[in-house]
């Protein structure tokens, strides 16, 4: 056996003597003239062959994609395509792993080239003395080569190669970088490769975090994996782990004490399972960042593991509340309003063994119905550009605008509510009144420019339910929208009054060294989208977001905590949504099912509100914002219309609205009306003298609005009827009655019922003096008279037809229809 062992020595050396002559003779005839030029050129070539002949990188094995929290801790890990759990490589590794690594596997690491002639010469005696390969003197880099080398046999020449390629891995790397790269890639028993796989598996824990004893068990590992089995080896694992403490107690690396506490750790059992504490962010990284950057499988995130966890903790709480009405599926987010960055994201409910109702699905990124929760936005563009003041009244009764009717959520009106109100109780036919005053296409161009991605169809295609829900959104788009708008809100004073247009964007949720610089010629005069005072407008009404009392949850809320928070429920109960936003944080709610299908109760202040402030109740005070008062100005406007005042307002009061809410437009309601000496009936010029009436300031609603508004508002004085002898000679402009329902009649559809009739229709009319009887005519047919509540359900055939009404003082309404049948 020695003497085979000797052959192949020298048969060896033999054939590298002949490759370095063939390259010595081809060197010369390429270059024939000139000797020291040859010199140069073949001793460039061996520098070269020295340093770069290794591959790069050395390890090609896939790996597994690993999610780090904003504190490097593990949120967890997808297995590597090979099926085995191999993480990125460290760029460092803990000192005590490190010293028990070299005390158990090189002793002389930090001394020898890559190869130990001591220890080949011990191995070489060893070898003689058993007859047999007992041991190879191998290095921590000869080891690294092998590995890298998969399947290359054990004899004395691929011996060679790797003793050649690791004296080229000592001179290209650092003894750090070599440490490093064979922790990260030696095989530590069954499918577990690497220190930091190797410490969650077998741990449950970060490298850095190991102890003495738990150092010493993984560092005997690579050299015999097998022992790791928890069912076999356990003894032979245990004296192996405890020999080396005892050489490192000799070295002085550790101490008696630490020697024997080390020595009764207990050994790991089965392997334990790996951090899902962001399933659905690591899935979504895995598919974005590392697609993208195959290399670059640590990842890095902005999350806090802390906030993620108790997050996951609230979601589970509710989700079981929730489940209980057959509602499967929740999505928190939580944002650091300063830095954008998302701090936790739970994409769904996570259950591992059970994925019957789409709990694998995030929701974060998926489209979703809106609900009311566009309502804000539109608030503040028409804030923004001074087409409304937050205290203008906007109608609030029963609307038919062409072929679709907005409805309230509750079918109740109020006739006129200020806009600011309207916002905070989510009223839906102000919402719509406004979208047209704004303009359809202006409102959909808005939407893409902060942000909303999903919303990609024609205006027309969405129309005007737009508000309303009629287009689908992004939980993660609709967060990077209004953490935009309260950042920008923020730092208004920190840039004195300006703008930093990159204040409005996405979220993020990859860890960043770098924080963008920022000079004074990037900053705005003019707000890229929302002004400071359009914002904060919009969050006073958002403060203001009527609370269910019923509700127990909403009982230990703490009043004086200031959240700006808007609720949304989409079409046939599918989708609830709830975001807050204060200073500090923005936090997203939404619940349902991901396979779309409505239940009862599922509504914004109902399943989404309450997680909402189940969360902001345990994340502290954080203040409000200051106010931007360079953008705002004091003015008076009319105390009932919250209009700007005219000459006819007799009562107003000061109120504080954005610079250009004072080009807004003037009061419409209140007007001169014209009485007769008594005070008590109202004249005009036709039945009595300018001279004997009295001019008196009046807020007058048209004849709908007032019909709902008086019920609400028992002070509202109504207009003095007319005189007897003015009814007469009544000037057009004074009509007394108005359609409330269908409102502006075109074309009416109407179901066709089961027996093949058509269903009838109940037209509903206002009238100033309830009381006054009307009297309903149809196509000239005198169908009936009303009092006090004037309806009628009327069941005209298909076709044109002609709806007139006529009150006991003569003042005729007439309105032309057609009914079309709807089977």
């Amino acid at each position: 056996m020695n003497v085979r062992l000797l052959k192949i020595t020298f048969a060896t050396i033999g054939t590298l003597n002949q490759v370095f002559i063939y390259l010595k003779v081809r060197f010369r005839r390429i270059f024939p003239t000139n000797k020291r030029f040859r010199q140069l050129l073949f001793l460039i070539f061996g520098i070269w062959y020295l340093f770069f002949a290794l591959p790069e990188p050395i390890f090609t094995d896939p790996i597994s994609v690993v999610l780090e929290d904003r504190n490097e801790e593990l949120l967890g890990a997808r297995i590597a395509k090979d099926g085995q759990w191999r993480f990125p490589n460290l760029d460092t590794i803990p000192e005590n792993f490190a010293q028990s690594l070299v005390e158990f596997e090189d002793k002389r690491f930090y001394y020898h080239p890559g190869i130990d002639p001591i220890g080949i010469g011990r191995a070489i005696i060893q070898n003689i003395k058993s007859k047999s390969v007992v041991s190879g003197g191998s290095t921590l880099s000869t080891q690294i080569i092998r590995m890298a080398r998969k399947g290359k046999p054990r004899t004395i020449r691929e011996k060679l190669i790797e003793f050649v390629l690791a004296t080229r891995l000592e001179l290209r790397y650092s003894k750090k970088e070599i440490l490093s790269l064979y922790a990260s890639n030696a095989p530590f028993g069954g499918n577990v490769v690497g220190i930091n796989a190797a410490s969650w598996r077998y741990f449950g824990k970060s490298p850095n975090l190991l102890s003495w004893g738990e150092s010493a068990t993984l560092a005997v590992l690579p050299n015999a994996p097998a022992l790791i089995h928890p069912g076999r080896n356990r003894d032979a694992l245990y004296a192996k782990r405890n020999r080396l403490l005892y050489r490192l107690l000799d070295k002085g690396a550790i101490d008696s004490l630490t020697c024997n506490l080390a020595e009764i750790e207990p050994l790991p059992d089965n392997p334990l399972p790996l951090p899902r504490y962001a399933p659905h962010l690591l899935e979504r990284a895995k598919l974005e960042f590392f697609k993208q950057n195959p290399k670059k499988a640590h990842i890095k995130s902005t999350i806090d593991k802390e906030l993620q966890k108790f997050t996951t903790n609230i979601v589970n709480k509710h989700h079981a509340l929730l489940s209980a009405n057959s509602i499967h599926n929740l999505s928190v987010m939580i944002m650091d309003v300063e830095t954008g960055d998302v701090l936790s994201y739970v994409g769904n409910v996570y259950e591992q063994e059970s994925d019957e109702h789409g709990h694998e699905v995030d929701i974060i990124t998926a489209p979703r119905s809106s609900g009311s929760i566009l309502k804000p936005f539109l608030y503040a563009m028409m804030v923004n550009e001074g087409k409304l003041l937050p205290t203008n009244t906007i109608p609030d009764i029963p609307t038919q605008m062409k072929n679709y009717r907005p409805q309230n959520f509750y079918e109740t009106y109020d006739g006129t509510v200020p806009a600011q109100r309207a916002l905070a109780r989510s009223l839906n036919v102000p919402a719509v009144r406004m979208l047209q005053d704004y303009g359809l296409e202006k409102f959909h161009f808005n939407l893409k420019k902060i942000g909303l991605t999903t919303i990609n169809k024609s205006p027309d295609y969405y129309g005007l339910p737009l508000i309303l829900g009629g287009a689908e959104v992004k939980l993660w788009d609709l967060m990077g929208a209004y953490s935009s708008m309260a950042r920008t809100l923020l730092h208004y004073q920190k840039y004195n009054g300006r703008y930093n247009p990159k204040d409005f964007r996405l979220p993020n949720y990859l860890k960043t060294n770098t924080s963008p610089t920022l000079s004074d010629k990037d900053l705005l005069k003019e707000p890229p989208v929302f002004s400071a005072a359009a914002i904060s407008k919009t969050f006073e009404a958002m403060l203001e977001v009527e609370r269910p009392t019923e509700d127990g949850a909403w009982e230990i809320f703490e009043s004086r905590r200031m959240i700006a928070w808007k609720t949304g429920t989409s079409f046939g109960f599918r989708d609830a949504w709830a975001i807050g936003v204060s200073p500090k944080y923005v936090v997203g709610v939404w619940a349902g099912n991901a396979d779309g299908e409505g239940r009862p109760g599922l509504v914004g202040v109902q399943a989404a509100a309450p997680v909402l402030f189940d969360i902001f109740n345990n994340m502290g005070q954080f203040g409000w914002f200051n106010k931007p008062a360079e953008e705002l100005v004091q003015t008076k406007v009319c105390t009932k219309s919250g209009y700007l005042p005219t000459d006819y307002c007799e009562a107003t009061k000061t109120v504080s609205i954005p610079k250009a809410g004072l080009n807004s437009s003037s009061c419409p309601y209140h007007k001169t009306i014209h009485l007769d000496k008594t005070g008590k009936f109202r004249v005009h010029s036709n039945c009595e003298s300018p001279s004997k009436m009295k001019h008196v300031s009046w807020f007058v609603l048209p004849p709908v609005e007032e019909f709902y508004y008086k019920n609400n508002h028992p002070n509202y004085k109504l207009l003095p009827p007319y005189r007897e002898d003015c009814l007469a000679s009544l000037p057009d402009r004074e009509q007394p009655m108005e359609l409330i329902y269908p409102k502006r009649i075109a074309q009416i559809y109407v179901p066709v019922d089961l027996n093949g009739k058509l269903s009838p229709t109940v037209f509903k009319v206002a009238h100033r003096q309830p009381e006054t009887a009307i009297y309903w005519h149809l196509d000239n047919e005198y169908l009936g008279s009303t009092t006090t509540f004037h309806e009628f359900a009327l069941n005209p055939k298909k076709g044109e037809h002609t709806l007139t009404l006529v009150d006991k003082d003569g003042h005729r309404l007439q309105a032309k229809f057609e009914i079309i049948g709807k089977e």
